[in-house]
């Protein structure tokens, strides 16, 4: 299911994802479009006037430098998310749908690191497409307020991002 009040914007900050990986804009729409379909938080995005979410592609020297910045983390990961709500918006508008504001909203940022994914991906024996698709699903749970902070708050979002990939015929990515 897509949303027409929802804007997925893509700016690229390395070649790499072009020249090796063009479908990663498909990935992505096929990714929200599947949490929008399967997930509560998600689907209350529709009862808003407009919803943007930015997505930015780049390397593990930007991604390290933000992950630095922000979360004093000075290493490269694969996938960043900065949520635009507060956990008390994700609460009263996704969950409750209370009071939902006339104007658009920014959901948010996430941001992929190409070197590190394909790393990753070679690593733990999974092709490039399915672990990106893991990342793109657990990207976007964070923007709709899920966590893995704590072990319970771990398993849900787990649970999730499993059932979601088992959709998408993507195996479970925390099998050991």
């Amino acid at each position: 299911m897509s949303l027409d009040n929802v804007d997925l914007d893509f700016a690229l900050g390395a070649d790499q994802w072009e020249e090796n990986f063009p479908q990663y804009q498909d990935h992505i729409r096929t990714c929200f479009d599947l949490i929008v379909t399967h997930v509560a938080e998600a689907r209350r995005l529709a009862e808003f006037p407009h919803v943007e979410v930015s997505f930015l592609l780049t390397d593990d020297t930007a991604i390290q430098t933000l992950n630095r910045d922000y979360r004093g983390k000075d290493k490269a990961t694969n996938v960043l998310s900065f949520p635009s709500l507060s956990e008390e918006d994700v609460a009263q508008y996704l969950r409750l749908g209370e009071d939902l504001p006339a104007m658009p909203i920014a959901l948010g940022d996430i941001i992929f690191a190409w070197e590190t994914i394909k790393r990753e991906a070679e690593a733990q024996g999974k092709t490039l497409d399915s672990h990106f698709c893991h990342l793109c699903l657990h990207g976007i749970l964070h923007l709709l307020g899920y966590d893995h902070i704590d072990d319970d708050d771990a398993a849900v979002m787990e649970a999730l991002e499993t059932d979601l990939l088992a959709k998408l015929s993507i195996d479970d990515p925390y099998q050991a």
